[in-house]
């Protein structure tokens, strides 16, 4: 039976207020001596405060609320960690919803409104949306987290968002996706593939828009633009549609698809750049299970350098997002009402075997 804060105020001598002030964080502490008291009783008797009194007691219930995609994503769990680092260091917990339901948009729509108003209900201090904005917004989450702002919550996008009172913190996905091409197109790239991810969703759309642009300005038109689920799935699916689209249904048809007058097939033959890491995964995957190699016979390149591509061979080329400085950012931009959102985020491309390059990056 749990021990009520009465109990602790007769033990310690004090007022129920009193005791109320010193366990649930009041502005109005009293006295080191009797605050010390009130503690000394409390942890005799094993009393635990009530969250909802400490919130009332300091304005604040010390929650942020993060939504994620796919809980399993090593993308979302290094935006994660880093969220959590920030939030930690200004006394706050993270609470963790993902919406990722079996690949269903309209669903994955609902969950993510589902955890919002979750969230509103227990009065979290802010929202971080880490899930790619939609192309249009729910308006049913529009007008929920509008309200929530109103009455004094905080909300943080990742990325563009059309919600009214949110801070949104971009991310340089198109310009990424365009210098990742144009370092490819630098090799000696020329056929391109683009695995564009779900076209609903901003990043894989701004993503494509930067691959597309890259290749425009060298003269370059893709031979095929596939969308697939934001997973590995997804990239094998896409892949495996990609090949039958440009005729590769094995290794044997691999010979002849080269660049360009005097390059060799296959390493100089056709190239897929992958929306998002885990997608090029997929698509590694789906390679081999058609008995390609890579990089000798199709190369591969992918985007945000997650944290487990080190456990992957060949290493992926990718554009690297510093992840858990986005969601410690996400995190600050939340939780300091003083901090602008014009924090500038910087990726860099990062060359391994699985394009072709002679020596993998180790860094």
């Amino acid at each position: 039976m749990s021990v009520k804060l009465t109990e602790v105020a007769r033990q310690a001598g004090v007022s129920l207020a009193t005791a109320s002030r010193v366990l649930n964080g009041s502005d109005r502490t009293p006295a080191a001596g009797i605050a010390d008291r009130v503690r000394a009783a409390a942890e005799e008797l094993g009393y635990v405060a009530n969250a909802q009194a400490q919130a009332l007691a300091r304005s604040t219930t010390g929650l942020v609320g993060l939504v994620v995609h796919d809980i399993a994503d090593p993308y979302f769990s290094a935006i994660a960690h880093g969220v959590q680092e920030a939030a930690l260091k200004r006394r706050h917990q993270v609470l963790l919803a993902g919406t990722d339901i079996a690949g269903d948009t309209e669903s994955e729509g609902g969950a993510e409104l589902s955890a919002v108003n979750a969230f509103i209900s227990y009065r979290t201090d802010a929202i971080i949306l880490a899930a790619s904005r939609l192309h249009s917004e729910d308006p049913r989450l529009s007008a929920a987290l509008g309200r929530y702002i109103a009455n004094g919550g905080r909300v943080v996008a990742l990325g563009a968002t059309h919600i009214p009172g949110a801070q949104s913190l971009t991310l340089p996905n198109e310009e990424g996706a365009a210098a990742l091409a144009a370092a490819l197109i630098e090799q000696g790239h020329r056929r391109f593939a683009i695995l564009a991810g779900p076209p609903e969703r901003n990043t894989a759309r701004h993503r494509v828009e930067g691959f597309t642009r890259a290749l425009a300005a060298a003269g370059l038109e893709p031979v095929a633009v596939v969308p697939g689920a934001f997973n590995s799935q997804g990239g094998f699916d896409a892949t495996l549609e990609c090949l039958e689209q440009v005729g590769i249904a094995d290794k044997d048809a691999v010979t002849g698809i080269g660049a360009g007058p005097g390059d060799d097939a296959g390493a100089a033959g056709l190239c897929l750049l992958a929306a998002n890491d885990v997608m090029a995964l997929g698509a590694m995957t789906a390679l081999r299970s058609r008995g390609l190699r890579i990089p000798q016979d199709v190369q591969v390149a992918g985007f945000d350098d997650i944290p487990t591509l080190r456990d992957h061979s060949p290493g992926l080329t990718t554009y690297r997002l510093p992840l858990e400085q986005i969601g410690r950012l996400a995190a600050e931009l939340a939780l300091d009402p003083s901090r602008s959102s014009d924090a500038a985020i910087a990726g860099q491309v990062v060359l391994r075997e699985s394009a072709g390059a002679a020596q993998p990056d180790e860094a």
